[in-house]
């Protein structure tokens, strides 16, 4: 159903895909960027259904017992529990917490915004980066261009351990790709 309504509306709106080596990966960090406006998730989460690739995001644990919780699984919602593995331990990061549900599933590709909000923001949150290291996956590099009306995945960036020689690789690729708003992305 929801390949369906997302064909409708790349149809409608216009949009085309420019899929990459994406299903090359069965576990990743999916990135998407810029994420500049409310329609971001819309038209990415339509992208990834038609690249049928296996894109989650994460919510609060207590999120997918809710009355809305097969809704939100239904569109790729994945509950993250930082609550300690064992009694007496501490509780986890959200890093860790995430890179567990990708070790712990065949197929899983987490969806992070590395600017953290639709604001412009001078410098990423780095726990994109810190999830594919701990999880040992490549980040792919997902994207939106509204100038250009495609929605797609590069580049597959393996995480070397050196943060801002790999960060400048990204944010590079996402340089000349257009927000709906550019002048909240990358500079």
């Amino acid at each position: 159903m929801w390949i369906i309504l997302s064909r409708f509306a790349f149809w409608l709106f216009g949009w085309k895909l420019e899929a990459g080596n994406a299903n090359n990966y069965s576990k990743a960090v999916m990135i998407a960027a810029p994420h500049t406006s409310n329609w971001d998730l819309f038209f990415a989460r339509a992208a990834f259904f038609l690249m049928r690739l296996p894109v989650r995001y994460t919510i609060k644990k207590e999120y997918m017992s809710s009355v809305l919780g097969g809704f939100l699984r239904s569109l790729g919602a994945v509950g993250i529990d930082r609550s300690p593995k064992k009694p007496g331990e501490e509780r986890r990061s959200v890093v860790s917490a995430m890179a567990d549900i990708i070790k712990d599933n065949d197929e899983m590709m987490i969806l992070v915004t590395p600017e953290g909000t639709r604001s412009y923001v001078p410098e990423w949150k780095s726990g994109f980066y810190y999830i594919a290291m701990e999880a040992n996956v490549p980040i792919l590099l997902g994207y939106l261009d509204y100038e250009k009306k495609v929605a797609g995945v590069g580049p597959a960036v393996m995480p070397s351990g050196n943060y801002e020689e790999d960060l400048e690789k990204i944010q590079s690729f996402y340089r000349n790709i257009k927000g709906k708003y550019p002048e909240k992305g990358v500079k």
